[in-house]
């Protein structure tokens, strides 16, 4: 059974990653499926739920900026520092590079993808989640994205343990912003247009 987006609701998400289970969970754009993204047997067994190769890489999501930076501050230069705190939060994944091998689970090698939602109204009590998720989005592999639960296929309704309802969503997944030179070059790619135009992220970074 689903239960309705609640600071109680939110608290039993973290505990269920904490545990090792698997959750499916609105973010700003679709619902997503998330696990702990230090668990070998979480991860493995999200990708199963949604019918996805394993070792694929998978983002790494944070409910709050200021934990995103804390977590990354160790290989995180300054300029690369300023583009997410323009981007973020959002609904933008970032795509950083990853020398320390950091979140080895999430599948990037050298590069690490980070999301970090702007969660407001209805869905404000998800933005006081204090976990890291590795998350992805909850449809079957090749599968409509999901904009109401209505829409997530019962099979991974039934695979997970908890299922958070926060009501119709954009139903746009995020935009992907490759920040892997911008560090060095302030050079900048857009891999994916969906929810954040090329103009608007060009607003926030310059041209690349």
């Amino acid at each position: 059974m689903a239960l309705p987006l609640t600071a109680d609701a939110v608290a039993e998400f973290e505990r269920c990653i904490g545990r090792g289970g698997v959750a499916v969970f609105p973010a700003d754009t679709v619902y997503g499926i998330a696990c702990n993204p230090g668990s070998v047997s979480s991860v493995a067994r999200m990708h199963e739920v949604k019918g996805r190769p394993q070792g694929r890489p998978a983002a790494v999501m944070f409910f709050q900026l200021d934990r995103a930076l804390a977590a990354l501050e160790e290989q995180l230069g300054g300029r690369t520092r300023e583009a997410l705190v323009r981007l973020l939060p959002g609904p933008v994944t970032v795509v950083l590079p990853n020398p320390g091998g950091r979140y080895a689970l999430a599948g990037g090698d050298t590069t690490l993808g980070l999301r970090v939602p702007r969660l407001e109204g209805r869905l404000a009590p998800m933005a006081e989640a204090r976990v890291a998720v590795l998350q992805t989005s909850a449809n079957p592999t090749g599968g409509a994205d999901a904009r109401r639960l209505c829409d997530v296929d019962t099979e991974i309704l039934e695979s997970v343990d908890i299922v958070l309802d926060g009501g119709e969503l954009s139903g746009l997944p995020s935009s992907v912003v490759d920040l892997t030179r911008y560090e060095q070059s302030g050079e900048w790619h857009l891999l994916r247009e969906t929810a954040v135009s090329h103009g608007q992220v060009a607003e926030l970074l310059g041209t690349p």
